[in-house]
């Protein structure tokens, strides 16, 4: 029986309830429509039964908003029913496009902002919802994932602070360091790889790239990325690379040891298309330094992919990289905010996350697995037969 068979067969968990965070209205809205067009085409057996009552709507999404005092203070207000409902809240904790006002003075929400604004939200439906799960893509303050030194655990804290809060269940995106976990080791916490989004994105955008180890080599830029480089390099039967970070660990610049020098790992990549992948492009400053050491190889094309692009220091540092040649395409997802010069750029690449989230948050909401979504491989073997067959039959054409 195949995943939508077994939907019309079974009844929904609860109701189904979204609730967009304003940092995450245009991914809830693209979400919400997803589903509602589906489910508007679903007949089940149960349809004329009070099981089936709000299975099929217009819309899922929950009305909701977090006003604030002249003093920056704030609450949740929602603005409907939500007793007995499945919840699912979609957050956005690094879009920094938004704004409150403290005693008259603008000041932008930070990811501390958000992630209290989440707080508001689960205490506001607490005791009502039947259940509730948060999808929050990029992991709050999940770079402080582990102690080096006297100093917090904040992503472990904020774990525990939301299953104490009653959430039953947290979905994030690639994580920077998925042990994270162990914080929360007797609840469901579910760390998803865009990896399928990615190479749809990119055969769909460079038509012309040549998969196959002759032609491509993925590149992990530290050792943190192998994992992901290991996975594409294997389904896409690609070459393998690596480099080392050499830092000097008796410095501390931005919060971080500085980097001494590049050691790469890996084959000969001259004439090669290269893709280098990694969780999250902040200030670019690695990638464009492992961009610069493979050119220096004499590599192709270079294409660099990461789940989130938050691009700290603005573009400048990538618009150069792209006019000297070093960088051919950027692809990251819409899981975080993009601006509209990212997304006017030549260079740049967007990979929608929208209908996965939609396929994951229906899926759950009946119950089911959702472990052939966690691993796309099937999927992303089927888009490169369906690529490699229209790419025959082009030359068959000519």
């Amino acid at each position: 029986m195949s995943q939508e068979d077994m939907f019309t067969e079974d009844i929904s968990y609860g109701p189904l309830g979204i609730i967009a965070m304003e940092s995450s209205t245009a991914m809830g809205a693209r979400v919400d429509s997803y589903i509602a067009g589906w489910r508007k085409n679903r007949e089940s057996k149960y349809k004329t039964t009070p099981a089936f009552h709000n299975y099929q709507r217009d819309s899922y999404l929950i009305q909701m908003k977090c006003p604030r005092f002249g003093t920056g203070e704030a609450k949740c207000v929602i603005n409907e029913s939500v007793r007995g409902m499945d919840i699912f809240i979609l957050l956005d904790v690094c879009n920094y496009s938004l704004s409150y006002t403290v005693c008259g003075r603008p000041s932008p929400m930070s990811p501390d902002d958000h992630f209290s604004d989440l707080k508001r939200v689960i205490a506001a439906i607490s005791g009502k919802a039947r259940r509730i799960t948060v999808i929050m893509p990029f992991l709050y303050e999940s770079r402080q994932h582990k102690r080096s030194a006297r100093e917090s655990l904040d992503c472990a804290i904020a774990l525990q602070e939301l299953i104490n809060m009653g959430v039953d269940s947290i979905i994030t995106f690639d994580a920077h360091d998925p042990r994270v976990q162990n914080a929360i080791p007797f609840n469901s916490f579910e760390n998803v790889q865009p990896a399928y989004q990615f190479t749809k994105a990119l055969l769909n955008n460079v038509p012309d790239i040549k998969l196959g180890s002759k032609d491509l080599m993925i590149i992990s830029p530290d050792e943190g990325a192998m994992s992901r480089a290991v996975y594409f390099a294997t389904v896409l039967g690609a070459d393998m690379g690596m480099f080392y970070k050499r830092r000097d660990y008796t410095k501390v610049v931005d919060g971080r040891n500085p980097i001494v020098a590049h050691e790469f790992l890996g084959t000969d990549v001259t004439g090669k298309d290269v893709l280098i992948l990694d969780d999250m492009i902040s200030s670019g400053e690695s990638m464009i330094d492992t961009a610069k050491e493979l050119k220096r190889r004499n590599a192709g094309r270079i294409f660099v992919c990461s789940t989130f692009g938050l691009f700290t220091n603005g573009l400048e540092r990538f618009d150069s990289a792209y006019n000297e040649g070093l960088i051919y395409r950027v692809i990251t997802t819409n899981l975080v905010y993009q601006t509209p010069e990212l997304l006017s750029r030549q260079w740049y690449i967007s990979a929608d996350m929208s209908k996965y989230i939609a396929l994951l948050i229906d899926a759950l909401n009946h119950d089911a697995s959702i472990s052939d979504y966690l691993s796309p491989t099937e999927r992303i073997h089927n888009l490169l037969d369906k690529h490699m067959k229209e790419k025959e039959a082009q030359a068959s054409k000519a």
